[in-house]
């Protein structure tokens, strides 16, 4: 059996990870993109919604590890820093099933050509991205100076 001082390892890792992948993809990717010579607005959304889904997906996957570390531990959602992973996995729900497919919707209004409606929907997702980041950091933090 693992010893579990050494599982912890796996749930800093996992939450060091998601914090990397987020900064590098919502937070350079995602504009940096559109910089790149002959990449047109069609092209960078469509490109945009293929690293997202990929980014979300990966985003399950971490949470689903760090879930499973608080399960293996037996330290319940409700103890101590554990509160930042609610907030987390609540943000992460609500990216998944109806923030990302909205923003599809209107990358798929532009990409077909057409204009959407005005919408502040980037700027939640931002948002959003930002308390994650900040909520993971925090949590990271105590995970590794308890």
């Amino acid at each position: 059996m693992m010893n579990l001082k050494a599982s912890y390892a796996y749930r800093i890792g996992a939450v060091y990870i998601w914090i990397g992948l987020i900064i590098a993809i919502s937070f350079m990717e995602a504009w940096l993109k559109f910089q790149a010579p002959g990449i047109t607005l069609a092209l960078g959304l469509g490109i945009g919604k293929l690293v997202f889904h990929a980014l979300n997906y990966m985003e399950c996957v971490l949470l689903l590890i760090v879930l499973l570390h608080i399960v293996y531990t037996k330290e319940g959602l409700l103890y101590k820093s554990n509160c930042f992973i609610i907030i987390i996995a609540f943000l992460l729900l609500l990216q998944t099933f109806w923030l990302l497919p909205a923003l599809d919707s209107n990358a798929q209004i532009i990409i077909a050509g057409k204009d959407p409606p005005g919408s502040l929907l980037h700027y939640l997702y931002v948002g959003f991205e930002m308390i994650k980041t900040g909520c993971l950091f925090l949590y990271g933090r105590k995970q590794l100076y308890p």
